[in-house]
Order: structure tokens, then C-alpha cells, then sequence
């Protein structure tokens, strides 16, 4: 039998959950590099998924709290698609992304972990890096600690402006 090692799930299953949105509770505790968060702009942020799909699974997200697109106001529509566009090219350099999925998951039925507050998703991809751990055993690899990750995107992101 072989063994995975992931030390850091321990810090989610010690931890206390909540019921709060972290798309508004996040923000305002200014403490960016706890929260990974990697970008502030006016009207949306940048934040790290820490339940990744892959390596450097980022968010963009307006800061009020809206269910739907529709809603949302032209400031918060440009600077999320601004962001989306600057934190691909980010990740395409950082980590050599051969593609990309972008998109939102608005409602509970359509995937939403918090389907209160919308979040644009950016997965990166690579060739061949659908494996058999996700088929056989229901596991994910990533290859880097979150906060590596947040380590490496952080420099950039300090640099960023729309």
C-alpha cells in the first residue's frame, strides 16, 4: 500500500467552521497573506481557492455580496473581467498553464460552494494532468503547499494595475 501526504488538510479539519460568507468576511480583516488574498481593486479581489481543483485555482470576486451576474454593476463587471484577463496571463507565466477553465458556478444546484456570493473561477491546466488518482481512490495531488503557491503569484500581483 502507498501512502499521500497532505499535512496541511489538518489545519481545515482542526478548524472551526462557519457559516459565513468568506467573500465578505475575508476582506475586511485585512491580514491578505493569511487569507491569500493576492489582489485588491476597487470594486473586486483576487483570492487564492484554498480547496484547489489545481496548482494556482484563483477567484476573482466582487466585495458586495451578490447571488448572480445580473446584478452586479458595470465597475464590478470590468474589473472582473480585467482581473480574469491579468491573472491568466500571471499564471500562464508563472506556471506555464497550457489552458485554462474560467467560469461561475451561480446556484447550489449548478455547483456553488457559496452560491450566495458570486466568484469567477480560474483553473489552471496542462496537458495530461487528468491522472488515475481522481478515478481509482477519489484523490487529488498537488504537487505545491498553497502557500508556496501564494508565495510565488504574491510578487506578481503587487506589480498588477488595470
Amino acid at each position: 500500500m502507498e501512502y499521500l501526504w497532505a499535512p496541511w488538510r489538518m489545519e481545515y479539519i482542526k478548524e472551526k467552521k462557519s457559516d459565513e460568507c468568506i467573500f465578505c468576511v475575508l476582506p475586511p480583516e485585512n491580514d491578505d497573506a493569511k487569507n491569500r488574498i493576492l489582489y485588491r481593486g476597487s470594486a473586486c479581489f483576487v483570492i487564492i481557492n484554498v480547496y484547489p481543483y489545481s496548482n494556482g485555482h484563483l477567484m476573482v470576486t466582487p466585495y458586495r455580496h451578490l447571488p448572480c451576474l445580473t446584478q452586479a454593476n458595470q465597475d464590478e463587471m470590468r474589473e472582473t473581467a480585467a482581473l480574469l484577463q491579468k491573472s491568466i496571463e500571471i499564471l500562464r507565466g508563472e506556471f506555464n498553464a497550457d489552458g485554462f477553465n474560467v467560469g461561475y458556478n451561480i446556484g447550489k444546484s449548478a455547483g456553488a460552494g457559496f452560491d450566495e456570493h458570486i466568484h469567477a473561477h480560474i483553473v489552471p491546466r496542462w496537458t495530461g494532468d487528468t491522472n488515475f488518482m481522481p478515478v481509482l481512490s477519489e484523490v487529488k495531488v498537488h504537487p505545491e503547499h498553497i502557500q508556496a503557491t501564494y508565495d510565488r503569484l504574491i510578487p506578481h500581483f503587487k506589480k498588477l494595475t488595470l
